[in-house]
């Protein structure tokens, strides 16, 4: 599948302004290139220069990068990306799409077909502790717990859905997993499944698998941080 040009640009503008505007270039120029899965010694060969050069931007030992540097690197990582098929161009073009920051979604994804939820649960190392009415979803939202309750409206919670509800919210950084469950009452369709990331199951609220049996949604947890979240659900087809 090709990559959509104007994406790819909103996308480029969007992380060469980061990487220009940060106080640590080095560190959200390493930040990119991880999120992108690609390797230091990858994105110096397509560049044609030594892996070296990219540690020691990436550290701080080389002054922070100029315009034109930071301009290079970056289309370094985008050609990556759309030679390995463009899949993270895409997911982030979507999350853009929706008109959605980074700091509240981390990834908004759909999948080419529905996978059960039991494969789900499986692949990203969740307990479930609540069975709703559907066994499937066909795509998941990652989003920030308390970014996106505090900044959201009921309406930009539904965008949260992209192409359909038939898929899994995943709340980051939650505690207890009240106020997502909370949310959730106000929010109509629910999602397929909705997952509180970084609790322990003994640690939910008391009230949580109640709200979720009432609106008939899944409800599941998962211990491991935020990083390796994301990754375990980049080996979803």
């Amino acid at each position: 599948m090709d990559v959509d040009a104007d994406a790819r640009r909103r996308l480029a503008e969007r992380i060469a302004g980061e990487i220009t505007l940060s106080e640590d270039a080095g560190a959200t120029l390493r930040k990119w290139r991880t999120d992108f899965e690609i390797s230091q010694t990858e994105l110096a060969d397509q560049l044609d220069i030594s892996s070296s050069v990219v540690s020691d931007y990436e550290s701080g030992r080389r002054a922070n990068p100029g315009t034109g540097v930071i301009e290079r690197l970056v289309t370094g990582l985008l050609d990556v990306d759309e030679r390995r098929g463009g899949s993270r161009i895409r997911q982030h073009a979507r999350v853009l799409t929706a008109g959605f920051d980074r700091e509240v979604v981390h990834e908004l994804r759909e999948y080419p077909a529905t996978i059960d939820l039991d494969r789900y649960y499986e692949t990203i190392g969740a307990t479930e502790l609540v069975r709703g009415t559907q066994d499937t979803i066909a795509g998941h939202t990652i989003i920030d717990s308390i970014a996106a309750i505090t900044r959201l409206s009921s309406e930009e919670f539904y965008r949260l859905y992209g192409q359909s509800a038939n898929r899994a919210l995943v709340f980051g950084g939650v505690t207890r997993g009240e106020s997502p469950l909370v949310a959730m009452r106000v929010v109509n369709p629910t999602p397929n499944v909705v997952v509180l990331q970084g609790i322990d199951p003994d640690d939910v609220w008391e009230h949580a698998g109640d709200l979720a049996r009432i609106d008939g949604f899944s409800l599941a947890v998962v211990d491991a941080d935020l990083e390796t979240t994301l990754e375990r659900h980049h080996e979803l087809p």
